[in-house]
């Protein structure tokens, strides 16, 4: 049985692969993936890919599937790297990192993991 989750429906303004974290794009309604830790990541593209200009819902609330793209330990907070995979949050002291949630079990690279999306920020 899937887990029930918040799902909204935008405009992708860039390619976007599934299971990857997103963040507002330049207009109301459209989304990127994140690409960065100081990006405002707010959810994550579901289980099918989109091409540039097509709809795609994101995931905004709740335990969803996410790409790996480094090796995480259940519970680390996690933000993206360049390419929208899920990876540890590891700010330097004084420096923030936004986060998209918390990793709910081990994974590494490649693999698809749940995480409980609750977007923030954390600082070293």
């Amino acid at each position: 049985m899937g887990t029930p989750t918040l799902t909204k429906n935008f405009i992708a303004e860039a390619a976007i692969t599934k299971r990857r974290i997103v963040k507002f794009g330049t207009a109301d309604g459209q989304v990127v993936q994140g690409a960065a830790v100081t990006d405002a990541l707010f959810g994550v593209s579901a289980d099918l890919d989109a091409a540039i200009n097509e709809r795609i819902d994101v995931h905004v609330a709740g335990i969803v599937e996410v790409e790996i793209g480094a090796a995480v330990t259940r519970g680390d907070l996690l933000t993206a790297d360049a390419n929208g995979k899920a990876v540890a949050a590891a700010p330097a002291a004084g420096v923030n990192n936004n986060i998209i949630g918390h990793a709910m079990v081990s994974a590494v690279d490649g693999d698809i993991a749940d995480v409980l999306l609750a977007p923030g920020s954390t600082q070293g």
